[in-house]
């Protein structure tokens, strides 16, 4: 359960950050493979304060053509 509150959260504050809804974000993150990294990742993601996880994030979907 933690773990699905932490992706949710994440795409959350990813939306903020990049100002897009959540339900954007989620396909933009879904699209460039970053839900899949919040999922495999999580173990050290959330560990990580929340800024330097949106940026892991970011820095994930850009290397898999995101354009953030």
């Amino acid at each position: 359960m933690d773990k699905i509150r932490y992706i949710n959260l994440c795409i959350v504050e990813f939306g903020k950050r990049y100002g897009m809804p959540p339900t954007m974000a989620f396909n933009y993150l879904k699209h460039f493979q970053g839900i899949q990294f919040l999922d495999l990742c999580y173990e050290a993601e959330h560990l990580l304060s929340l800024d330097d996880a949106i940026h892991d994030l970011a820095t994930y979907c850009r290397r898999h053509g995101g354009t953030l």
